[in-house]
């Protein structure tokens, strides 16, 4: 009955989620107006309105003037009730169940607006780096494994990826001049909030021996968030710059690199960093098709750092292990 309950409640969410698609990308409120007809703008009535029945029973209709209600709404319905269906049944109904909820809601959003707009709204990747923050402190269970070497290696890989872009933003005039933009206020603040967090991450890790026991689960657990966040989002942003410099064109969106700084809020830097290595593979298959179709090689990106994620989260410490003890080889 509970896991009945959790996919029905998903369906909901699935179809507030719809309207989140459908409004951030034009700038439009999530909140009013109600959901209405985009061909005929009449209000949809509530029996209208039912997650995954009411557009069976339409046939994909609208009631009105019968123009065609996109599948996708359907869709987004029902991958959201599976998602939280599959989530609780991994997880059962542990504090961790309603944080995740939270990721993957925020997931499904960035990547069917991702396909249709080639972006990624803000709403949802920073929105979702301060949730991933927040939640890792309210919940320390999201990040269980933390100890004193992960966090060590955490805070130094951070650094290490924050000075390597840096190295790469003073090479980065000389070969890609023309894509530079002039720095606004976002940028600066974006700098500052990495450069706090990696001051919060080095205060904390020093004295991780000396902190209270009631509140060191908290504190450590926002370290790993702070680490995963700039690891997940530093990884992408390097591979940018990377990526710019050699091919003399943008290859990598602001939007990927505040996603996968999202990712690695809820999951760590070793998930974070891990789901970077695998959403390639993801993403080559696709761009090829792509490519043999429509002749273009830019994609959406953003999907597949989210599958990347997401087999980071169910699989990674499996895969880790895997790959530590030497893999196809060391089997």
């Amino acid at each position: 009955m509970t896991g009945i309950l959790i996919f029905i409640f998903g369906a909901i969410v699935g179809s507030f989620l719809n309207v989140c698609i459908v409004r951030l990308p034009k700038g439009q409120s999530i909140v009013t107006p109600g959901s209405h007809c985009p061909k005929c703008l009449q209000s949809i009535v509530w029996y209208d309105n039912i997650p995954l029945l009411s557009w069976l029973v339409l046939t994909g209709k609208c009631r009105q003037c019968k123009a065609v209600i996109s599948f996708r709404y359907w869709l987004v319905e029902f991958l959201t009730a599976s998602a939280f269906y599959g989530l609780y049944r991994h997880y059962g109904l542990d504090w961790v169940l309603p944080a995740y909820l939270v990721m993957v809601s925020g997931f499904i959003v960035a990547a069917f607006v991702d396909f249709a707009e080639r972006v990624i709204p803000d709403e949802v990747s920073v929105g979702g780096m301060g949730a991933g923050v927040v939640l890792s402190v309210l919940v320390p269970r999201l990040h269980p494994a933390v100890g004193g070497e992960d966090l060590l290696l955490g805070s130094f890989l951070a650094g290490a990826l924050v000075l390597a872009c840096v190295g790469l933003g003073f090479i980065y005039p000389i070969f890609c001049k023309h894509l530079m933009e002039e720095e606004d206020a976002s940028d600066r603040m974006a700098k500052g909030l990495v450069l706090g967090a990696l001051l919060a991450i080095t205060v904390i890790n020093a004295n991780a021996s000396h902190l209270p026991v009631i509140v060191a689960p908290h504190l450590l657990a926002l370290s790993a968030s702070l680490s995963g966040l700039i690891v997940g989002g530093g990884a992408v942003y390097a591979m940018g710059l990377v990526g710019d410099i050699i091919f003399k064109k943008e290859s990598m969106g602001g939007g990927d690199v505040k996603l996968m700084a999202m990712a690695g809020a809820f999951l760590g830097w070793k998930l974070a960093l891990l789901a970077f290595f695998i959403a390639p593979f993801f993403g080559a298959v696709y761009g090829i098709i792509e490519k043999i179709r429509t002749k273009d090689s830019a994609i959406a990106y953003g999907p597949f750092l989210i599958m990347g994620a997401l087999v980071s989260q169910f699989w990674g410490e499996r895969i880790i292990t895997w790959v530590l003890n030497g893999g196809i080889y060391g089997s």
